[in-house]
């Protein structure tokens, strides 16, 4: 579905609200934001689920060490609720075996008509993953979607009612794709004056090469990330401690998932923190990578939304392991929502709605390399178009 049709869908569905195009992303009009009060009694309104597929546009070929893709599908949910209508997404990069089908046939089987009160999300959610065993993208697009309105009955933003100070959200990293050192040039060119750190995907026979055209360019801090790329982890350690030289300040996934003796063994000697990214998806998985990493990166998308997030980073803490947010490639709603999180993090790559020329909202932005958090209410998106 192309963005105009999208918006249109949209603008349709929520014709008795008083925004135009994506509506009910903050309160009807004339309203100030306050606490909703819940009504109660048989005649209590319902949660409505919707969906729309909506693929994702990259603006430029996006690779890694292992598939090369110019788009990603997606699925923007909203979830309607007495006026108000939060939003949600589910993204679907090639490596999570997710469909929009696989998707869509998902959000098919929920039913919240049971569910008379949006505030028990524990609940809810709960009742939600209960349908499946995997299914995270989508159960990811329903959490989001359900604390965006949340956050709207409340009247503030999710990082408030969380207690988390915006003012200490992190910068964000700008991811560079392997590629061409006359393409990596140019990436970097175009974004090293507005980011503070870059990212790197490395882990094929190019690594020097990539890093050296970037330090060509820019003397910024950067983080890279293998993808399970490398297969020794002797040449891994010895590329660490020249990464670490060149002023990187971490690496994601050295090995592949089933390495982990190997990951541990790099880990307790390498000069920068290790991060699990494919070896981590929910909160059921840390345990089992204890001791192997110094940190984890939490992905909406991996870990079915928020509420699991919020209980990843508080187990991550508890062990003594640091935290960063990552992203699919996504618009600006699932981008948004794991921002709100940020000021509890180390390190955000939060970029994948700066990846894509056809985003739908306005949400988080990047000022001077940080993000900065929309001040309405729940996620804070603003329609695009």
């Amino acid at each position: 579905m192309k963005r105009r049709d999208f918006l249109r869908t949209v603008s349709a569905a929520g014709a008795g609200l008083a925004l135009t195009g994506l509506s009910g992303c903050k309160a009807p009009e004339g309203t100030a934001p306050k606490p909703y009060l819940l009504k109660t009694g048989s005649l209590a309104p319902r949660m409505k689920l919707s969906w729309e597929p909506y693929e994702l546009e990259l603006r430029h070929t996006f690779t890694v060490a292992s598939y090369s893709r110019k788009t990603t599908p997606g699925v923007q949910v909203r979830l309607e609720y007495d006026g108000f209508t939060g939003h949600g997404e589910a993204s679907m990069p090639p490596y999570l075996g997710h469909t929009v089908e696989s998707v869509c046939a998902f959000l098919q089987k929920v039913d919240l008509g049971p569910f008379k009160d949006p505030f028990q999300l524990e609940e809810i959610l709960a009742y939600v993953d209960s349908l499946s065993e995997g299914d995270a993208p989508a159960k990811a697009a329903i959490d989001i979607a359900l604390h965006d309105l949340y956050g709207q009955l409340l009247g503030q933003p999710l990082y408030r009612i969380w207690g988390l100070n915006p003012a200490k959200a992190p910068s964000t990293t700008f991811t560079i794709g392997i590629d061409t050192p006359e393409v990596v040039r140019e990436k970097t060119l175009e974004c090293a004056s507005r980011f503070n750190i870059l990212k790197v995907k490395v882990g094929l026979d190019n690594d020097v090469q990539m890093i050296e055209t970037i330090r060509s360019v820019t003397d910024l801090p950067l983080a890279v990330d293998a993808n399970q790329g490398w297969k020794d982890r002797v040449k891994a350690l010895d590329e660490i401690h020249w990464l670490a030289e060149q002023g990187v300040v971490m690496v994601e996934q050295p090995m592949a998932v089933d390495r982990l003796d190997d990951i541990a063994w790099i880990t307790e000697q390498s000069p920068v923190p290790i991060f699990a990214d494919e070896s981590i998806q929910r909160l059921r998985d840390i345990p089992a990578i204890k001791g192997a990493f110094s940190g984890i990166n939490i992905k909406l998308m991996k870990c079915t939304g928020l509420l699991e997030a919020r209980k990843m980073l508080t187990y991550a803490r508890a062990e003594g392991l640091r935290v960063m947010l990552g992203c699919m490639t996504e618009t600006s709603c699932a981008c948004t929502a794991a921002a709100h999180l940020s000021p509890a993090v180390d390190f955000a790559d939060l970029d994948g709605n700066l990846l894509i020329s056809n985003d739908l909202y306005e949400g988080m932005v990047v000022h001077d390399g940080r993000i900065v958090l929309p001040d309405r209410p729940g996620l804070g998106l603003l329609p695009l178009g």
